[in-house]
C-alpha cells in the first residue's frame, strides 16, 4: 500500500496567518497530528498538558500534547497537535483531517471533500 504525503502550513492560533509549511505522511489511523516540539515552540505554540497515547504495537508513551492551526490552501482548521520528538515522523491525523473538510481514499491514497454533517 502506498503512502500519502502533503504541505501543510501550521500556525499558532494566535497568529494563524504566520506559519510553516511542514511536509506530513497522512495518518488517518491516527487520531492526532505530530510536529516537532522545535517548530512549534518557533511558533510559540505551548503544550496545553501531557497525554498517554497508545502506539500501534500496544505499547504506550506519554507526550506532549496542545493546539495548533493548519491551513491547506483556502481551507483553514484548528486541531490538538502532539509535540513530536528525535526519530518521530511529522504526521497528520483525523482531528487535523476533519477540522480541514477532507478525508483519505484508502483506495487511492488521495485526500477528498468530507461532507461536513452537524
Amino acid at each position: 500500500m502506498g503512502m500519502t504525503h502533503v504541505d501543510i502550513v501550521v500556525a499558532n492560533p494566535s497568529e494563524p496567518d504566520a506559519g510553516e509549511t511542514i511536509r506530513f505522511l497522512v495518518d488517518s489511523g491516527a487520531t492526532y497530528s505530530v510536529v516537532p516540539a522545535e517548530t512549534l515552540a518557533r511558533l510559540g505554540i505551548k503544550p496545553l498538558n501531557e497525554q498517554t497515547f497508545k502506539l500501534a504495537n500496544g505499547d504506550q508513551i506519554s507526550q506532549r500534547q496542545g493546539a495548533a492551526v493548519f491551513r491547506l490552501g483556502e481551507r483553514v482548521g484548528g486541531a490538538g497537535v502532539v509535540f513530536g520528538e528525535r526519530g518521530d515522523s511529522n504526521r497528520l491525523g483525523s482531528l487535523a483531517l476533519a477540522s480541514l473538510g477532507l478525508c483519505l481514499d484508502p483506495l487511492k491514497r488521495e485526500l477528498n471533500e468530507l461532507p461536513m454533517l452537524l
